[in-house]
């Protein structure tokens, strides 16, 4: 306790260097929507109350509030930060320079387009010039607006350097971020997070946070949300077990750091703008806190993919804490006749204001058994009130036999209509009615789904990954339709009968 004492009471110029993720790793709390309470020091917590006159340790109180003051209690969420200096203490903000040209958190028709039709993205190549995570983000599409509280945007990200003395804050939502390539080391008040492919991580609006690469490259989807925060989907006739389990949710633990830093940056999305405000030291100084608002990794998306199972040291040790279970996530289908609704996947729904309609689902297509009889098991050719924004982590998709590539994506807005490929189509029809039981090896795919319509920004329909050839995969769909029994020279019939 004494040397912890005195590690408290160092001189703010001080320098102590943040451990290695790798060398000491992550401890997590379990469960979603918890109260949960963490402290980095024993004691640090005060007791009986919140904002004592002095806390613990010469502290400082600080709330972050997640929702409004007078939110219905099973909606409030906020949490108590317990820490050396309170954030307020920086330079005011000014706009970042050079501009982030490609992040939009309004969409209107001068910054993004509506396009019907169905659009598909190759993956992006690794940028060659040092790229960390603010600078490689970029927004895809979205709707509504941040100012107004309500609306989505998807963006994705390619990134090749680890961020340098800055912190990244949004102020217009919660991320929703899922890397396809390449590990994550995030840094945020409440403490760390490791995240890999094959699992997600939620930071909620106005959490500042850290983005290390320990791989090198790296890239990923990215969905954010305004005026909303995602919540488990009800299970209805499922019953109270199925889907992503509660517990598989994980929250850091409190982590801090007491050293000086001249110049530190803290970079501030706000409005879809970036604004850069300086201070004298890491934000990353929270040695205790207590709540239901905090960051969140989920391992429901974990998949046998050999890179989850191979990860090393720099002395060539197994890095334990990535031997995962073949899955989490406890899919649902069906086991006798036709396909379910993809919704029967969904991880986490961010809820609009009506019943059963949401703002943007996270619903993910794992590894499973498909056993029903009689039935076009690959997704079935829809058209959609809601858009569907495509994703793929590892392997291959089912509907698409070709040209949906890990870290690429897809588009189907509002009734673009959509479906399996011809390569796919024509594979299934040919197995035939006595198509055994499948199981579905090697993938995971997910999808981003809204009740609004998304625009598209102009740098997604300029990319060059942009995939212009996609409707291709639907030409070679021919007719299967047999008259039987009828004169074939005319297929000019109304209720059975011609006209």
């Amino acid at each position: 306790m004494e040397s912890e004492l005195s590690k408290l009471a160092m001189d703010d110029k001080t320098e102590s260097k943040c451990p290695d993720f790798a060398a000491d790793l992550v401890e997590y709390q379990s469960g979603f929507g918890n109260h949960f309470s963490s402290e980095a020091i024993a004691g640090a917590l005060p007791k009986d109350q919140n904002n004592p006159l002095v806390c613990p340790y010469g502290l400082y109180a600080e709330q972050i509030s997640g929702t409004s003051f007078t939110a219905p209690r099973k909606l409030n969420q906020r949490s108590w930060l317990y820490r050396i200096k309170p954030s307020v203490t920086h330079e005011p903000f000014k706009s970042r320079i050079p501009h982030h040209e490609k992040l939009v958190s309004e969409f209107n028709q001068s910054n993004s387009y509506a396009n019907p039709t169905q659009i598909r993205w190759k993956p992006v190549d690794t940028p060659e010039a040092p790229t960390d995570f603010i600078d490689g983000i970029y927004t895809v599409c979205g709707a509504g607006s941040s100012f107004l509280r309500h609306g989505f945007a998807i963006h994705m990200y390619t990134a090749n350097k680890s961020m340098d003395d800055c912190a990244f804050c949004n102020a217009d939502g919660d991320f929703l971020i899922v890397p396809q390539k390449g590990r994550l080391w995030i840094t945020t008040e409440c403490g760390k997070l490791e995240v890999s492919p094959g699992e997600v991580v939620v930071i909620p609006q106005g959490f500042r946070f850290v983005v290390d690469l320990p791989d090198g490259p790296s890239r990923g989807y990215v969905a954010e949300v305004f005026g909303t925060h995602f919540q488990l989907p009800d299970l209805g006739p499922i019953g109270a077990n199925g889907l992503a389990a509660p517990r598989d949710f994980l929250v850091p633990t409190a982590w801090f750091e007491q050293r000086s830093c001249s110049g530190y940056t803290i970079v501030q999305k706000f409005g879809g703008e970036l604004f850069t405000a300086k201070q004298d030291f890491s934000p990353f100084n929270v040695v205790a806190w207590h709540g239901n608002y905090v960051p969140y990794k989920v391992s429901t998306l974990l998949i046998n993919h050999p890179f989850l199972f191979n990860l090393r040291r720099p002395d060539g040790t197994k890095f334990h804490s990535l031997q995962y279970d073949l899955s989490k996530f406890c899919p649902y289908n069906t086991v006798l006749i036709d396909h379910g609704d993809p919704s029967i996947n969904t991880v986490l729904t961010a809820p609009t204001d009506k019943p059963g309609v949401a703002l943007l689902d996270f619903v993910i297509f794992p590894p499973r058994w498909l056993v029903a009889e009689h039935t076009f098991r690959p997704p079935y050719y829809h058209r959609n009130c809601m858009s569907e924004f495509m994703g793929l982590i590892h392997g291959g998709y089912e509907a698409k036999a070709d040209g949906f590539l890990p870290g690429g994506a897809s588009l189907h807005s509002c009734m673009t209509p959509h479906g399996p490929d011809t390569k796919s189509y024509e594979a299934t029809i040919a197995l035939g009615n006595e198509a055994g039981p499948q199981r579905i090896t090697d993938t995971m795919a997910f999808m981003f789904e809204s009740c609004l319509v998304p625009r598209i920004c102009p740098w997604a329909l300029e990319s060059p990954f942009l995939d212009h050839d996609y409707y291709q995969c639907w030409i070679g769909l021919r007719s299967h339709f047999r008259r039987e029994a009828t004169d074939d020279r005319s297929s000019d019939f109304q209720n059975g009968k011609r006209n």
